[in-house]
């Protein structure tokens, strides 16, 4: 009940993730968590990187401008952090909203591989039965495939593809 998606061109997962996550809100199914969207700054600058938190409606700025010649991580862990605490409110109980089929999560990255960000809570969903779907970037794929423990299915970045997985195990 773990799905990953593996993308070579620049935003090819983020799409393929939103396009899902929304086309299943749209027929009704739950979906909790959070997708991304990058927004092009022009060609001096690297986009800005935001977590659409999924039935919530809000926005989480994730990347930091570090300035046009930094090479370093953009990530904002502080950012990610508020994003995550947004998504787990959504799976705890009592919330008033369906319990969640599906639970996107943008990408398994450094911060999951080293055990934090949405690490804990894909763990709590797998523990509770709901299907996770996420995206991993190829230098992050050994570390995700060892917390995954043979458990997760690779997904082509097709939309079709992966709603055709998602419907048979989110039922």
């Amino acid at each position: 009940m773990l799905g990953y998606v593996i993308a070579g061109g620049a935003g090819v997962a983020d799409r393929c993730l939103s396009d899902v996550a929304h086309r299943l809100h749209g027929e009704g199914v739950p979906v909790a968590g959070a997708v991304q969207v990058n927004s092009d700054r022009g060609a001096a600058h690297r986009c800005d990187m935001d977590l659409h938190v999924l039935g919530s409606g809000r926005i989480v700025r994730i990347s930091q401008n570090l300035g046009t010649q930094s090479r370093g991580c953009r990530l904002d862990p502080a950012g990610l952090e508020q994003a995550v605490g947004l998504v787990e409110a959504t799976l705890a109980e009592g919330t008033g909203m369906p319990r969640p089929r599906l639970l996107v999560v943008n990408k398994f990255g450094k911060q999951e591989i080293d055990g934090r960000g949405f690490r804990p809570v894909i763990g709590r969903a797998l523990a509770e039965g709901i299907t996770v779907l996420t995206a991993v970037n190829q230098p992050c794929l050994a570390g995700f495939l060892d917390f995954a423990g043979g458990m997760a299915t690779a997904l082509p970045a097709e939309t079709a593809a992966v709603l055709d997985w998602v419907r048979i195990r989110a039922e």
